[in-house]
């Protein structure tokens, strides 16, 4: 079983500033691919290759799922096609994917694309960029992405995206690069937590404490649908591309790398400088996405791990060298995949519409490790600047296209808040802004007490969330709006 942890403390500066980051009836398919060994280019729309419509359904319907060997029991689930999480969408960058959702389940659905910076009718937010689709009905999406990378589509209603998603409604938008990095086989991980009985039974969703502190943590985690670790057969010396991505409703974690040397190539679906995690780990919340380069070492039997670190740890993947070489000529040293030249090389600060948002609320811990729920309405447990989520309020800023935006996150709660910023993706200052950590993110983790800013330039027209990525707070209200004009 996992043990719940009351909040998750990840230290200020590493690479990655540590702080945030920024995929039935039988199981879901093993989500690898082949090699793909074009040389390394920037990633960019495509110019060697026409545009593509590729059509897509996604059938989302009540089936059953295998979700831990022992006791044999098949759960109750909703899947996509038959399966928890659905099979990656792959496209080029440059393609227009044409995917109609057919809602067989008895809730109202909507599926938001995380990361995706398209446009706002299409971002998938049940009551507020469109209207929800009710049970039996269709509804088609028309994603254009403008950036190559790994991204989440998940269940997002207004008010009700938890009971949906605790479960199983997920999966992976793989957006190719023209020409991605040489590698002997792509492999898709997405991991989720469910909770269980020990009846074998999801626990009922209901509104309750959970909604004003962590949220609902699973007592059970699977990777691609099923009972951890994966194990992956390689070749000694062996290239992987592994795109980690965490599909949980609240649960925050550490990765740490056994045994492997991994390179970051991407985070939140964009580029970055490649490196090697500070101490080997990384930090894991809710809707996070990760692009790594493995190189399988040449010695037969090892084994590279990725470990979730949760109690005494869970294996997630292992890489297991087999005692046959790779069969291709050798490949170039690891190195960055090219940035992503429709971002801005720099964002003009002293131009940036400066906004402040405060979260507040929340319940708070007792000595003995019991909640304390004095003065909390859990129907709106959560603010932001005073507020709940409400479609019909005014927005919490208002911008022109093109315009640079410094947002200032506060978190005056004493749990960890991961909030995702739709449309667009952005970069997290340092403390003075005289810089800026050298990725892009859309999910943003503020530990407790503390406030961040990111920055990004306002690019895409329309109305865009500022939601919180832990789904049942979410749900519970918090948070907000923003409009681009």
């Amino acid at each position: 079983m996992i043990r719940h942890a009351l909040s998750f403390r990840p230290s200020r500066r590493s690479t990655l500033g540590g702080l945030f980051a920024t995929a039935i009836a039988a199981p879901a398919i093993s989500q690898q691919r082949p090699a793909n060994r074009q040389a390394q280019q920037p990633a960019q729309p495509a110019d060697e290759a026409p545009p593509r419509e590729v059509r897509q359904t996604l059938t989302l319907a009540p089936a059953k799922a295998r979700l831990r060997p022992s006791p044999p029991v098949d759960f109750d689930v909703w899947a996509s096609d038959g399966a928890v999480p659905a099979r990656p969408i792959r496209i080029r960058v440059g393609d227009t994917a044409l995917i109609t959702v057919n809602n067989r389940t008895e809730q109202a659905l909507a599926l938001h694309w995380q990361g995706l910076r398209g446009t706002a009718s299409m971002d998938g937010v049940g009551g507020f960029s469109q209207d929800p689709i009710a049970p039996g009905a269709s509804f088609q999406y028309r994603l254009t992405p403008p950036d190559a990378g790994t991204f989440l589509w998940r269940p997002v209603m207004l008010g009700q995206s938890g009971p949906a998603q605790d479960r199983g409604l997920s999966g992976a938008l793989i957006v190719e690069e023209t020409s991605p990095p040489p590698v002997d086989l792509d492999v898709t991980v997405v991991v989720d937590d469910w909770l269980l009985t020990d009846d074998s039974k999801i626990v009922p969703f209901e509104r309750g404490p959970g909604h004003a502190a962590a949220g609902r943590l699973g007592s059970w985690i699977t990777v691609n649908g099923r009972a951890p670790p994966e194990r992956i057969q390689v070749a000694l010396g062996a290239r992987v591309r592994l795109r980690l991505i965490s599909a949980c409703n609240a649960r925050l974690m550490r990765l740490r790398f056994d045994g492997m040397r991994p390179y970051v190539i991407a985070v939140d679906s964009q580029p970055t400088d490649s490196f090697e995690p500070l101490r080997a780990a990384l930090p894991f919340s809710p809707g996070t996405r990760y692009d790594l380069l493995v190189d399988v070492p040449n010695e037969a039997g090892g084994v590279g791990t990725v470990m979730a670190q949760i109690g005494a740890g869970v294996p997630l993947v292992m890489l297991v060298a087999t005692d046959r070489p790779v069969a291709r000529p050798a490949l170039p040293a690891i190195g960055p995949i090219g940035e992503n030249r429709l971002l801005p090389p720099a964002i003009r600060l002293q131009d940036a519409l400066r906004v402040d948002m405060a979260i507040e609320g929340g319940a708070k811990a007792m000595p003995d490790g019991r909640l304390d729920l004095t003065n909390v309405d859990l129907s709106k447990p959560w603010t932001i600047n005073g507020n709940v989520g409400d479609p019909g309020s005014k927005p919490l800023f208002s911008v022109l296209v093109g315009r640079p935006v410094v947002l200032a996150i506060s978190n005056k709660t004493i749990w960890t808040q991961v909030m995702h910023i739709h449309g667009h993706t952005c970069r997290l200052l340092h403390p003075l802004d005289d810089g800026w950590e050298p990725y892009w993110t859309d999910n943003a983790q503020i530990p407790e007490g503390k406030t961040l800013r990111f920055a990004f330039r306002a690019e895409n027209p329309g109305k865009w969330l500022i939601s919180s990525g832990v789904i049942e707070r979410f749900d519970a209200g918090l948070w907000t709006w923003f409009e681009v004009a």
